[in-house]
């Protein structure tokens, strides 16, 4: 667990209805991190992404642009403490 670090991420701008949350899963899984991702209701995206640093600085990365069809305004992040209980990635 002390090699692993958990974000809390919300990114704004057009990023619903632009297949973010499966686009952001994939990603995830590719750089192996568990974590979940969702739509709010005042649309935007938030996610949280748990795993290696490095994994989850690239993934940070990624949400500044996301997939080609999203138009990503702002990212926010905040650290949060590794719960070692997401085993998975998931779309919610």
């Amino acid at each position: 667990m002390a090699d692993e670090e958990r974000v809390h991420v919300a990114v704004s701008g057009r990023v619903q209805g632009v297949s973010f949350r499966d686009a952001t899963r994939q990603e995830a899984e590719r750089l192996g991190l568990s974590g979940w991702v969702r739509n709010t209701e005042d649309g935007n995206v938030e996610a949280v992404f748990e795993g290696d640093p490095d994994a989850v600085n690239q993934m940070v990365e990624w949400c500044k642009s996301g997939p080609s069809s999203a138009d990503v305004e702002d990212v926010s992040t905040e650290k949060e403490t590794p719960s070692g209980d997401l085993s998975s990635f998931e779309v919610r």
